[in-house]
């Protein structure tokens, strides 16, 4: 049975789609009311979390707090610089295998993992040599 989505939560799904790369919840609400699709922040918030629990959208956390969505489509892996914050997509992924025996061992639906190591980005390490 395909859940009942908000007016509010398909606003946010077809902005997504339109948006290539992660965005804040905030940035989400100031597009939403730059296209005359005002909705007030908290119910941006709730929207994301029951699209999160639906199994549609992604959160990632960035080093300063900030979190970013965007709608589930592959698996997303960083290296993140812990002083300039700069994120380097990785493109292999080691975990699909330990995912594939987790959903079948633990019996646990899983909608989508993230991998990110941090540490510094060369132009760092240059910089505190």
């Amino acid at each position: 049975m395909k859940p009942i989505r908000t007016r509010s939560q398909e606003r946010i799904l077809n902005l997504l789609k339109s948006i290539k790369q992660g965005i804040s919840a905030q940035n989400l609400y100031i597009e939403l009311r730059n296209s005359n699709q005002s909705m007030g922040l908290a119910t941006v918030y709730r929207s994301l979390e029951a699209l999160k629990l639906e199994g549609l959208v992604q959160v990632r956390t960035l080093t300063n707090g900030e979190a970013l969505y965007n709608l589930v489509q592959q698996d997303k892996h960083h290296l993140t610089c812990l002083q300039c914050g700069r994120s380097i997509p990785i493109e292999q992924c080691p975990v699909h295998q330990l995912e594939t025996e987790l959903e079948t061992n633990q019996n646990f639906k899983i909608f989508y993992h993230t991998l990110e190591f941090f540490g510094l980005c060369d132009k760092c390490q240059a910089e505190a040599c």
